[in-house]
């Protein structure tokens, strides 16, 4: 087998718009957890006339698919995403928050590109398949709900990934690096207060506050806060205050936990803790307090022989030139950063895993540089669904500037930088990078080994479970 007459660069360079219209469309159309309906349909759509087999609703779930082209092994998937965050509607390459949508959608961590990168790698591979006449499988994994959903966790429970030898995906960011850092592992849970209504001035002794529950569990937790684990995070949301009258005791309300720690063992711990925070607040108020689990995912266990060859075909794909134009957008993002956001930049950077000291970036606005390959023990105070892939498969992942540096996720500024040229280069550039590492395994049957055979040593001895209980279905945003 040979590659000296395919170019992975060449053909992503000749593709390029194609990849382009797929990004725009999903980042024009912003969809939230399991409802990315108009998203998944359009990629799945893509992938058919492609050639891929495309498999739908996998894992009960109606957003999911699985496209595969070939057949035997080896079988490299790629994992791609196309959720959105809500509350982040953003007009595209402006420099201050102008939302299309007050309140809507908007791609803040930039799924559109890391879905569509993923899929440029999927196509990429097959016609390297095709012109070689390569036995072997290449799968484009459509994982729906990966903000606050755990798509990936359901699949992995649901076997959607076994047989799988190695998954390869990335994640748009400021800087070019592998993600060799682990992630935190996570419940999500619905706590819910009913008491009792009543006229709040003339008849409040009849009543029994279900706000007033939520609101002593919310300072029970947060007192909680320092004595776990500093690693430990504790969000909440309140979702139902039990309406806007406030001459009415209110009867029903529902606050979500986000309970994050290194290990899951030490998120169970915390919340078993939280829970009692919350049985204690529905005594205090004389209310019944229902908990209901909503999602979990597990920390990720990285594979550092995976990881060296993703990097190598990182260095490979190189960082292209910038433009003026594209420089100064990134400029004028980085001016509406403030303060606070400017100093984080390279602690944010290292968070996907760049090694540096800052030096390389210092005086630039987009990265032009691959950061080193450091394996690393440290922790990302983020989540991933990825995480459970990583323990039933050898998976590895890499970042790709996208956006100015010091962009954070989540932001509008994200937003706005999702359909520039500078981040559909990043684009490609990871998808080169994925590609060169599958056909890199395909070719090389002892680097395959090499990662498969350090996955069963890292899990001889700790199986997988499934952190989302059997009896929970994935939802929507309620």
């Amino acid at each position: 087998m040979t590659t000296t007459t395919f170019s992975v660069k060449d053909y992503l360079k000749n593709n390029r718009k194609r990849f382009e219209e797929i990004s725009t469309y999903v980042w024009n159309h912003p969809e939230t957890r399991f409802e990315e309906y108009d998203s998944a349909e359009y990629m799945a759509d893509a992938l058919e006339k492609e050639g891929f087999i495309v498999e739908r609703n996998v894992a009960d779930i109606q957003t999911a698919f699985v496209a595969t082209y070939g057949k035997g092994k080896p079988i490299i998937g790629f994992l791609g995403e196309f959720d959105a965050l809500s509350g982040l509607s953003q007009e595209a390459n402006v420099s201050k928050a102008s939302p299309l949508v007050k309140g809507g959608i908007g791609h803040g961590c930039g799924h559109n590109l890391l879905g569509t990168g993923a899929l440029a790698a999927a196509y990429a591979v097959k016609a390297f398949m095709q012109e070689h006449n390569v036995n072997g499988t290449v799968k484009f994994y459509g994982c729906p709900g990966e903000e606050g959903g755990s798509g990936k966790t359901f699949m992995v429970r649901d076997g959607v990934f076994n047989g799988l030898d190695v998954a390869l995906t990335w994640h748009p960011s400021p800087v070019n690096s592998i993600m060799s850092l682990s992630f935190l592992a996570n419940y999500q849970v619905y706590f819910r207060f009913k008491g009792i209504s009543s006229h709040s001035a003339n008849s409040p002794h009849l009543g029994r506050s279900a706000l007033d529950a939520v609101e002593l569990m919310n300072v029970g937790v947060n007192y909680l806060r320092e004595h776990v684990i500093p690693e430990a995070r504790m969000h909440y949301a309140v979702t139902n205050a039990g309406g806007s009258s406030p001459n009415v005791v209110q009867a029903e309300t529902e606050v979500l936990y986000l309970i994050r720690a290194p290990k899951l063992d030490q998120v169970d711990e915390i919340f078993k803790r939280v829970c009692k925070v919350a049985e204690g607040a529905a005594l205090m108020t004389g209310t019944q307090m229902t908990m209901e689990f909503d999602k979990a995912c597990s920390n990720y266990r990285s594979n550092r022989t995976l990881e060296q060859i993703l990097h190598t075909h990182l260095n490979k794909s190189g960082v292209e030139a910038t433009t003026q134009v594209e420089e100064a957008f990134a400029k004028s993002i980085w001016e509406s950063l403030n303060e606070g956001e400017q100093k984080n930049a390279v602690s944010l950077n290292r968070g996907f895993g760049y090694s540096g000291d800052g030096s390389d970036l210092r005086g630039k606005y987009l990265a032009d540089t691959i950061s080193e390959y450091v394996a690393s023990n440290e922790v990302l105070p983020g989540s991933t669904d990825v995480s459970d892939v990583s323990w039933i498969v050898p998976t590895a992942q890499l970042t790709a500037a996208t956006a100015a540096i010091g962009t954070p996720l989540h932001s509008w500024q994200m937003v706005s930088q999702g359909i520039s040229s500078f981040a559909h280069t990043g684009m490609l550039r990871a998808a080169e990078a994925m590609a060169g590492a599958a056909l890199d395994l395909f070719e090389n049957p002892l680097k395959l080994k090499a990662v498969q055979d350090e996955h069963r040593k890292t899990f001889a001895n700790d199986p997988y479970i499934c952190p989302i209980p059997a009896h929970v279905k994935p939802s929507s945003i309620k």
